[in-house]
């Protein structure tokens, strides 16, 4: 933790940045382990592997929920319709506004559909939620989202489960420059020095499951994505600013912007 750095998003104040998931741990007790070691505030669950309306839920009751919020996800949802429903069943079961948003009709790669999400995302939020959309490193769909008021956008450093890091770096840093909500890098992350990289470009979390879950040691890999966050964070507020790598990543058109269309005078 750094003193008055907290993370404001959706309202409401976090002090850590590294968000974490529930799925593939060996055993809920492991899992509850290495949600204490990771000192997260933020743990999201997938609504189909949950019973939310039980106090016995072996997820659930492994999750102190006076520390930090449950954060249900419609992981599983093929389209917007089945998103919003999974979204509105668990607000009735005491899920509460909060939602990851996930659409991912493909059951192979598991990528985000941005159509399909920014429908739900964009009912969602007229309906009172707190939407956390997982999408695609999109610059252009990012600020869609944040236009429709969600209250943070996640796009992904490579695809879910691949522990492959941040393979779509370029994309990310227009994220983040240009974003004027919190930017949280979802799925890929594999190694404690993957999430250090992400802090280290800007992001304001991370979100990371799989290679905290099926480590050799969960507890202790929680630890060092934990240190590696708050590493990230320090360098990235206090190393100095390094010439921005921004215009290189600009676009600069083959045909003249000029003419009939008056585009320099757009915008």
């Amino acid at each position: 933790m750094i003193k008055n750095d907290n993370l404001m998003m959706g309202g409401r104040e976090f002090q850590s940045r590294l968000f974490v998931g529930t799925g593939k741990f060996s055993s809920s007790s492991i899992m509850k382990a290495a949600i204490e070691s990771s000192g997260t505030e933020i743990v999201t669950v997938a609504l189909r592997r949950v019973d939310l309306s039980s106090l016995s839920d072996d997820i659930l009751e492994k999750i102190d929920r006076e520390k930090v919020l449950l954060l249900p996800n419609t992981s599983g949802a093929r389209d917007s319709i089945e998103a919003v429903r999974l979204a509105k069943l668990a607000r009735s079961l005491g899920g509460g506004e909060w939602v990851k948003l996930e659409v991912t009709p493909d059951p192979v790669y598991l990528l985000p559909d941005p159509i399909e999400t920014f429908k739900a995302a964009k009912e969602l939020v007229k309906d009172g939620f707190k939407v956390m959309p997982y999408i695609n490193a999109d610059p252009v769909l990012c600020k869609h989202l944040e236009d429709v008021g969600c209250v943070c956008v996640m796009p992904l450093g490579s695809p879910i489960g691949s522990n492959q890091g941040i393979k779509t770096k370029a994309n990310i840093e227009i994220i983040i420059q240009q974003s004027n909500i919190p930017v949280i890098i979802d799925a890929g992350l594999g190694e404690p020095s993957h999430a250090s990289e992400a802090m280290e470009m800007g992001a304001d979390a991370v979100l990371v499951n799989t290679a905290i879950a099926i480590a050799n040691d969960p507890v202790k890999i929680a630890l060092a994505f934990k240190l590696s966050v708050m590493a990230g964070r320090i360098s990235f507020l206090y190393r100095g600013r390094s010439v921005s790598t921004l215009h290189s990543l600009k676009g600069n058109a083959s045909s003249p912007l000029t003419g009939f269309l008056d585009e320099e005078n757009r915008g």
